[in-house]
């Protein structure tokens, strides 16, 4: 039985979590054998500002991974997000090669890079093509095309961009840690790879990753990935208003938002009595005095406008994606702020949709940490590489792999080699 091993990095505004897993051809479940997640310093929003602090943060999340793992992680797929990425759909057409006129793996790969050739500035990189759909001779609604007869071969495709100077600069700490980049994942893709059903992606579904310093979002219609962006505004600015709100430090507000949101029952209790004595300095442990308030005005007053606005611009992105109407399975939101007090109720208020918490549950082994909203995409890394790793369909996920390492010296090593088969 085949086995690999796989690495991802998850390199977000406040934490780098690093998972080693191992995973086989004969079983889609991931054995986690490794994971560790550390502090983030140098990144803000998706974007590395300093690439010390970044490469010190990420040496120390992968160093603790590799000592639990009892492997060195030589190569890994990182996630990638953030304001700079876009995305759009993209249509190719091709005719078929083949006399017989049947389609093959050829064509398929010749028609998505059909759909690739968009204009596209110096700035911007592809990381993801993701074919929606394909048509044989007019013939939509196609998954593989492979084998089917027909003339023409069209193909709907969703490419994500990404900012390509934000790209090198997380090669370049990889670069220096000695490992080895397997591609770039958008970390909403990856996240959805790991709380989404297959039922919520057919009917369509909005995943919503939230983040500390972003908010990722991409939209499932009809089991295909067509839409994806993200917003410069996470969970650490509900933090920054608690902080404000309350006059106390900003490590001391992370502490009242995560006591809050770790304990509903007693809260919603505290709420019924308007107990003003519900948070206390030694119950929180933080040096400040608290003000006397309410759980009430704190959660409806501070953390309540904020979530509001989090919703308000998450329902603008869905609306400007024109997919408003085909998401009936709603949002699935996920991420360490998924789990903010308030967020589902406030949520379905204002988007107006179904909202459920993902919670990841595909992997074994030492998932007790990891099954956590938290680490989705995370998790969903080692899915996805998983997949690249043992795909039989082989047509579009190779491709993947061949645009992700796309450079001008594969071109001309492969060049000289054609050369050398006809040199005497």
């Amino acid at each position: 039985m085949a086995e690999s091993l796989i690495c991802g990095i998850d390199i977000g505004s406040t934490k780098v979590a690093t998972i080693v897993g191992i995973s086989s051809e004969d079983s889609d479940e991931i054995r986690i054998i490794g994971f560790n997640a550390a502090p983030t310093r140098g990144v803000k929003k998706g974007l590395i500002v300093d690439i010390d602090q970044a490469s010190a943060s990420v040496e120390k999340s992968t160093e603790k991974a590799e000592r639990m793992a009892g492997h060195q992680i030589k190569e890994a797929f990182v996630t990638v997000g953030g304001p700079h990425i876009s995305s759009i759909n993209s249509h190719g057409i091709v005719a078929v090669a083949n006399p017989q006129f049947e389609v093959v793996e050829e064509d398929v790969l010749r028609v998505i890079d059909a759909a690739r050739a968009i204009s596209l500035s110096n700035t911007r990189q592809i990381i993801e093509v993701t074919p929606r759909e394909y048509s044989v001779d007019g013939q939509g609604g196609i998954n593989n095309p492979i084998g089917m007869s027909g003339v023409r071969l069209e193909v709907d495709t969703h490419i994500i961009t990404a900012s390509a100077t934000n790209l090198k600069n997380i090669d370049k700490v990889l670069n220096d840690l000695g490992v080895k980049n397997l591609g770039y994942i958008f970390s909403g893709v990856a996240a959805a790879d790991s709380v989404l059903t297959d039922t919520e992606k057919d009917l369509g579904v909005a995943l919503v990753d939230i983040g500390g310093g972003k908010i990722d979002i991409c939209i499932y219609v009809e089991g295909a990935l067509s839409y994806s962006s993200s917003i410069p505004i996470g969970a650490r600015h509900i933090s920054n208003d608690l902080a404000v709100g309350l006059r106390v430090s900003l490590d001391s507000a992370e502490k009242i938002k995560l006591y809050l949101s770790n304990n509903k029952q007693k809260v919603e209790e505290a709420m019924k009595k308007k107990d003003k004595d519900f948070l206390s300095s030694a119950k929180m442990n933080i040096p400040e005095k608290l003000p006397d308030a309410t759980p009430r005005e704190i959660v409806d007053g501070i953390i309540g406008p904020r979530i509001e606005e989090i919703f308000s611009y998450i329902k603008e992105e869905i609306v400007k994606s024109e997919f408003e109407k085909h998401i009936p399975s709603g949002l699935v939101i996920t991420g360490g702020g998924a789990l903010t007090i308030g967020m589902v109720e406030q949520g379905k208020r204002i988007v107006r949709l179904p909202i459920r918490i993902g919670i990841p549950d595909k992997a074994s082994g030492l998932v007790d940490e990891v099954m956590n909203p938290m680490y989705a995409s995370t998790l969903g890394l080692v899915y996805y590489g998983g997949k690249q790793m043992f795909s039989d369909d082989t047509s579009y996920k190779d491709f993947n792999s061949i645009l992700k390492n796309f450079s001008m010296n594969d071109i001309i090593s492969k060049v000289k080699k054609l050369f050398k088969q006809f040199l005497p």
